[in-house]
């Protein structure tokens, strides 16, 4: 028998009528013969407004413990709510929070940011086996979870689409399902381009890349549960329908999104281009990249200034690029002068934790190398990435130190 396993974010069930929708879509499904496990969010703007009534009642004084029991009341609401839903339609439900013996989300302590007790959890799951073989629809509470001492704990951001995932998985669900707001994943956003179109699929890894860089379809840090052997998507919840397409997401959690620190191999060598107000003019940056990139020459990165460019450039190609770049300043007025620097070593930290846990990372990474003296020639970092680049000697050196500063 299919099993499935559908999140329904808090504009899904933004309302009566919507809670009804969202239920009547889960017990078309059960009709077909398939077994079904609801993860709920509170109703919308629910979880903020409580946030904002508790600072306003009791400010710096509420603990995080007490914080974390006044956040689930809008999860422990809904499941209620929707498990009612369900039953009026005339099919048994029953909600399941961290109150009830059968709650299968086991964490430790920290009441705000609760990290999950897989070994523990997984056991738990068999309550939530038995009631599908009975024909009852659970309604799980998402966002939360129950630590050591029987307390209510939450999962931090992106917390119900974690648990969707892990329920999936602990389930061996064939399908995950999230129900929000949006027809899926567009190729923009259509509130800014209006010829947007819907993708089919998306990978993990393009999913991934969109979140950290502000696409609010799937908080990024859900994406690390998703297991790669279980299909998901995202659908609208205005259709009222888990069967419809929506955009569905391949692959699993890997390569550049688990954390690594890697000493590249070869030397880099830096290129500096300076000219007067360099960044006032336009097409610069493509009259580098294209001079570069017709002569098979990669460019591992390139930042700019007001005044300057830097290129960087593999050593064995640092000559040829470096006579190429003096022609392009030698045609064009906005360059003035460039030059080859001394060769460096490139370092590259790769965390999924970058883009939402880790405040601070840069001076965590810089501080180990100021102490053992070592210069940092040049620093860049994206969400999900930060790349050092230090003297050719200190590489092997620097490279174990941040690896310490991951660990």
């Amino acid at each position: 028998m299919d099993l499935i396993v559908a999140k329904f974010g808090g504009t899904s069930v933004g309302d009566g009528s919507r809670i009804k929708k969202a239920a009547q879509s889960v017990v078309n499904e059960y009709m077909k013969g398939k077994q079904v496990v609801v993860v709920v969010s509170a109703v919308n703007k629910t979880t903020d407004d409580l946030i904002g009534l508790s600072n306003e009642a009791i400010g710096s004084n509420l603990t995080d413990n007490q914080k974390a029991e006044i956040m689930a009341m809008g999860e422990l609401t809904s499941s209620r709510l929707f498990s009612a839903t369900v039953e009026s339609l005339g099919v048994k439900s029953q909600f399941i929070d961290p109150y009830n013996e059968l709650w299968p989300i086991m964490t430790d302590s920290n009441a705000l940011e609760a990290k999950i007790d897989f070994a523990t959890t997984n056991k738990m799951f068999k309550g939530i086996e038995e009631l599908l073989n009975q024909g009852i629809i659970p309604v799980i509470c998402g966002f939360l979870g129950k630590g050591p001492s029987g307390e209510i704990t939450t999962l931090g951001r992106g917390g119900s689409d974690v648990s969707a995932f892990l329920i999936g998985h602990c389930l061996d669900a064939n399908e995950v399902i999230i129900v929000t707001d949006v027809e899926g994943v567009m190729s923009t956003d259509p509130n800014k381009i209006e010829e947007a179109e819907l993708l089919d699929e998306i990978s993990v890894e393009e999913m991934w890349d969109l979140a950290t860089h502000g696409a609010q379809v799937l908080h990024p840090h859900a994406l690390k549960y998703k297991d790669p052997l279980i299909s998901a998507k995202i659908i609208n919840f205005a259709y009222g329908d888990l069967s419809v397409k929506g955009t569905r997401i391949t692959g699993p959690f890997e390569g550049d999104m688990t954390k690594s620190v890697s000493l590249y191999k070869n030397p880099i060598s830096l290129i500096a281009l300076v000219g007067d107000g360099m960044l006032k003019k336009s097409g610069l940056l493509a009259k580098l990249t294209a001079c570069l990139a017709s002569n098979n020459i990669n460019i591992f990165g390139i930042s700019a200034g007001q005044n300057s460019m830097t290129v960087f450039v593999e050593k064995q190609d640092s000559q040829k690029a470096y006579r190429l770049l003096h022609t392009l300043v030698i045609e064009d007025d906005v360059f003035s002068s460039l030059s080859l620097a001394e060769d460096t070593s490139m370092i590259t930290i790769v965390s999924p934790d970058f883009a939402e846990e880790t405040p601070g990372i840069i001076s965590k990474i810089t501080e180990p190398l100021r102490k053992n003296h070592i210069n940092i020639i040049e620093i860049s970092s994206s969400q999900t990435a930060i790349v050092v680049y230090v003297k050719l000697e200190d590489g092997k050196k620097a490279f174990e130190l941040l690896k310490e500063v991951l660990e």
